[in-house]
């Protein structure tokens, strides 16, 4: 640890050791006394759970429990991080920032374990600052505290963004692969090196792996590291170059990603991982990027998705911009070098339905507005330095215990739903692509109560001999295989979406209904809560991200059916992630495109076929000669929303001349040579 660094530490410690005895009185005590208490603890065992290994599972466990108890369970409910409670204990006007201050001081737990001392020094300075600012009542203004907080983070972007950016594409930033490679994982204390709250989940996912055979878990991290690799051969990208890959996993899967780890440098590919983003400079919505571990609770990180709005303001955005390019200028061959995101997702936790909170920090209109500017710059800032037709990626996702008392049981399934015969499905979906080439549009209706009614508008081929609208997906990027999409000429786009249920971005939306007009999101609603203003926000800030409008970005239609039949099997349909769903019937796309900012790229289906239909009208917006035209080509987002089968009454090709073929009624493949599809019913 820097020298300077430990004295501001000690320093700031020693005063924090204080509040509490100083004598003030005042209804904000309470808030500083408690907060004051977490950081010390944190401060003093962290220290130690890092530094003695004779402590046993059950010491470590309860270090980890007692970090994160207060925002656990019935706990939240009194819990100050609760903005609720907060603004009812401290008032409207303080309530909320002070809540947020809680919520970025609750990131020193990651800090503190990632040796990231820094951090640490900067944000308890903060508290201090803040603390000090309450206790003259006479001169306490909301503005004083918020320029406390706006200029701590302008001040310490240049560390903490400038970290963020560089950790993403730095292999020698080693603590979580330290932890993979070098911990005894058959000792389960390991978990608890990371720092991230730990669960049932977590525990009992590594005993599992760790009865599997080194057979069992190879194959798996082998499945994993073969999609990565052949999404550079489907793209035809040139993957010598590269030499690093970024590992996104959860934690108790540390045995299949050490093989996986080990498969990599097969192709001199070092890992990069890191943790998701704990302070809100960083963070997007309630989206985690990154290593992680089951939500301490789900409703305490809602509650938090947009508390940056205490110090967006264009002048931060820019710094933010400026310390980005500045860092992939330093480190351009560390970018070039990046190949890109392997993830291993999870799934199976407990439907969250969160609850609306009007005391939650929210961006007002113009932050919305500066936000996406920001979103687009910074895509733009990415791309240039890792061109998005230069990098692959590949998905792959597990269950965790959580699904139930047949996670063993899923957990077998899903392997071998992700290892399906490509060349069966392969062949199968040339037939319904041939289909689909002949069509103007694709007519998909809903039945069983659904209401989708939709025609989707398909690019012209002008040479249908050697072009093609829709890409044969197999195993390769997305895993597991099964789709046909293609990227919808958005004129002419027209209708209904409709869902009974499904779950985006780990948020459950319920009888989620969208219009389209002319490809676009025209008007949208869902059935989450009882007020219908509250169910179109709930759309616009989770699925829109704040967007007024998105368009469709893909139409696919999946063919997985032995998936499908699992879910139905064991009844975890709307427990699996959008990654599975999406190849269990047809999905549609709202924002970019699946090829945004590699549209140029020339790419072929198995048949020898070049896919087409890659831009749209919003896409092809980036050739334009209008600066201004050009930022409205991407709206860096792009979540898939499946119909199950149950709900397809059909999906028909729709010929020029009129002529309609089905290729799915009443939610089974009618379509000649795909009958195979049906035998998993």
């Amino acid at each position: 640890m820097d020298e300077g660094v430990r004295e501001r530490i000690e320093l700031s410690i020693g005063r924090i050791r204080f509040i509490g005895r100083d004598g003030w009185n005042s209804r904000y005590k309470a808030f500083f006394k408690e907060v004051a208490e977490f950081i010390l603890y944190a401060y003093d065992n962290i220290s130690k759970s890092k530094k003695d290994t004779t402590l046993n599972f059950n010491e470590l466990y309860e270090i980890n429990s007692h970090l994160y108890e207060d925002i656990a369970d019935d706990n939240y409910a009194t819990s100050f991080a609760n903005p609720d409670y907060a603004v009812e204990f401290l008032g409207e006007e303080f309530g909320g920032v002070l809540s947020y201050l809680y919520y970025e001081i609750r990131g020193i737990i990651a800090y503190l374990y990632e040796d990231k001392y820094e951090e640490f020094a900067s944000v308890i300075e903060l508290f201090l600052e803040v603390y000090n600012i309450f206790t003259d009542e006479e001169t306490l203004q909301y503005k004083f505290v918020r320029d406390a907080i706006y200029y701590h983070m302008y001040d310490y972007a240049d560390v903490m963004v400038q970290r963020r950016t560089l950790e993403t594409i730095n292999p020698d930033y080693t603590f979580a692969t330290d932890i993979i490679m070098n911990s005894d994982l058959s000792d389960l204390r390991y978990l608890f090196k990371y720092g991230e709250y730990i669960s049932e989940n977590e525990t009992r996912t590594a005993e599992f792996l760790n009865k599997l055979t080194d057979k069992e878990v190879k194959a798996m991290a082998r499945t994993y590291v073969d999609g990565f690799v052949n999404g550079f051969k489907t793209m035809g990208i040139d993957i010598t170059p590269k030499r690093s890959v970024n590992i996104r996993y959860s934690i108790g899967q540390e045995r299949m990603v050490r093989y996986a780890i080990k498969m990599f440098e097969e192709y001199n590919l070092k890992p990069v991982i890191f943790r998701y983003a704990v302070s809100r400079i960083n963070r997007k919505l309630t989206i985690r990027t990154g290593f992680i571990s089951t939500f301490a609770n789900q409703q305490y990180e809602y509650d938090h998705r947009m508390d940056e709005a205490v110090f967006t303001d264009k002048a931060f955005l820019e710094r933010k911009l400026e310390v980005i390019e500045d860092t992939y200028r330093k480190n351009a061959k560390l970018a070039e070098e990046y190949a890109g995101p392997a993830v291993i997702e999870t799934f199976g936790e407990k439907p969250f339905k969160p609850e609306i909170k009007d005391s939650v920090i929210k961006l007002n209109d113009k932050q919305r507005d500066i936000m996406l500017e920001y979103q687009t710059k910074s895509a733009n800032i990415t791309n240039k330095y890792i061109p998005r037709d230069k990098y692959s990626f590949t998905i792959i996702a597990y269950p965790i215990p959580e699904i139930g008392d047949n996670f063993e049981e899923i957990f077998a399934e899903v392997v071998k739903v992700n290892t399906l015969d490509n060349e069966l499905y392969k062949d199968i979906q040339t037939h319904i692509i041939d289909e689909l080439n002949k069509a103007e549009y694709v007519h998909v209706l809903g039945t069983n109560g659904n209401k989708t009614d939709i025609k989707v508008q398909l690019h012209k081929l002008n040479n249908p001999d050697k072009e093609t609208n829709f890409e044969n997906c197999l195993a390769d990027v997305n895993i597991p295989l099964g789709e046909v999409f293609t990227s919808p000429v958005l004129t002419g786009t027209n209708g209904v979406l409709n869902v009974s249920q499904v779950y985006l971005n780990d948020l459950k939306y319920i009888n989620l209904c969208i219009e389209f007009k002319d490809g676009r999101m025209y008007k949208y609603t869902c059935d989450n809560f009882e007020n219908e203003e509250d169910n179109q926000n709930y759309i616009r800030e989770n699925l829109m991200f704040n967007h007024e409008t998105l368009p469709i970005g893909e139409f696919a239609i999946g063919t997985n059916t032995v998936a499908y039949v699992m879910a139905h099997k064991y009844d975890i349909l709307y427990k699996l992630p959008i990654l599975i769903v999406e190849k269990m019937g047809p999905h549609f796309a709202v924002g970019d495109t699946c090829y945004s900012y590699s549209e140029d790229m020339k790419l072929y289906n198995p048949d020898g076929k070049e896919i087409i239909a890659k831009d749209n009208e919003c896409s092809i917006l980036r050739n334009s000669d209008d600066e201004s035209e050009r930022g409205k080509a991407y709206f860096n987002c792009h979540t898939d929303i499946t119909i199950p089968y149950e709900e397809i009454g059909s999906i028909a090709s729709v010929h020029p001349d009129g002529t309609r073929v089905n290729i799915i009624e009443n939610g089974r493949f009618v379509l000649l040579g795909t009958e195979k599809l049906n035998e998993a019913f």
